[in-house]
């Protein structure tokens, strides 16, 4: 082979490498690459409280073993990430001081929280989503 058509083979490759990085490229805007965790502790969460007493609102004042509340699936945490942002959802046992905690753990991984909020599911599960940068 001559060097003329050694130099034209590279450059036809160079030109072929450069139309996959294009396509390779195009296919990356229209993908959204997101990254999930999902932390449980067991599959099911069973919630039986008797909705027709609205005067208790501690669930330590129900001892009847029909209204218990069963936790032992909790906590459930679930992160999604899309970019710089992360998206945590928590569902816990409503307690003291829970949300201070989770935003404690959070400064420790050296995030800033955009978006926060809780709501809480029966008499003793609270649900937690929050993004994070």
């Amino acid at each position: 082979m001559d060097k003329a058509s050694v130099l034209g083979d590279a450059i036809k490759y160079v030109k072929e490498l450069k139309e996959q990085v294009k396509v390779l490229e195009e296919q990356t805007k229209k993908k959204s690459v997101e990254s999930v965790m999902v932390v449980k502790k067991l599959s099911q969460l069973y919630v039986d409280e008797d909705v027709s007493d609205t005067s208790s609102n501690s669930c330590d004042e129900n001892s009847d073993e029909t209204s218990k509340t069963y936790l032992s699936s909790l906590p459930e945490v679930e992160a999604r990430l899309s970019g710089k942002n992360v998206l945590i959802r928590i569902l816990c046992e409503k307690d003291k001081g829970v949300m201070v905690n989770v935003y404690r753990e959070i400064e420790k991984l050296h995030l800033s929280v955009i978006d926060a909020s809780s709501f809480s599911f029966g008499s003793s599960v609270l649900a937690i989503t929050i993004i994070t940068q």
